[in-house]
C-alpha cells in the first residue's frame, strides 16, 4: 500500500467506521484506492503545471511543479481520501473532548 492507500484506511477507520466496516477486503479496498488516487494526482499535477514557459529558470521550475503537486494532492485527497464524517464519529470526537 503507498502512502494515499495508508492514509486513506486511516481516515476511513477513524471517521467513517461503518463505510469502513462494510468493506469486505479493505487490504485490497485501500491499495487499489491508494494506485487510483496516485494515478489522479499525477495526472492533475500535469494539467496544472502546464508547459514550460520560455527562459524558466530551474528553480523556479521546480517550485512551478512542486506548486503543482500540493495543489493536486490537495484537490485529489479532498474528492477521494478525507471525506467527510459519519455523523456517528463526528459527534463521538466532539463528546470526548
Amino acid at each position: 500500500m503507498n502512502q494515499y492507500a495508508t492514509t486513506a484506511r486511516r481516515h476511513w477507520e477513524r471517521w467513517l467506521p461503518q463505510r469502513f466496516q462494510s468493506i469486505p477486503n479493505p487490504t485490497e479496498f485501500f491499495a487499489d484506492l491508494g494506485e487510483q488516487v496516485e494515478s489522479q494526482i499525477e495526472d492533475l499535477q500535469v494539467k496544472l503545471a502546464g508547459d514550460d514557459p520560455p527562459g524558466e529558470g530551474y528553480l523556479t521550475k521546480v517550485g512551478r511543479l512542486t506548486n503543482a503537486r500540493h495543489r493536486a494532492e490537495e484537490i485529489v485527497l479532498r474528492e477521494m481520501v478525507l471525506l467527510a464524517p459519519e455523523p456517528s464519529a463526528a459527534e463521538a470526537e466532539s463528546t470526548s473532548r
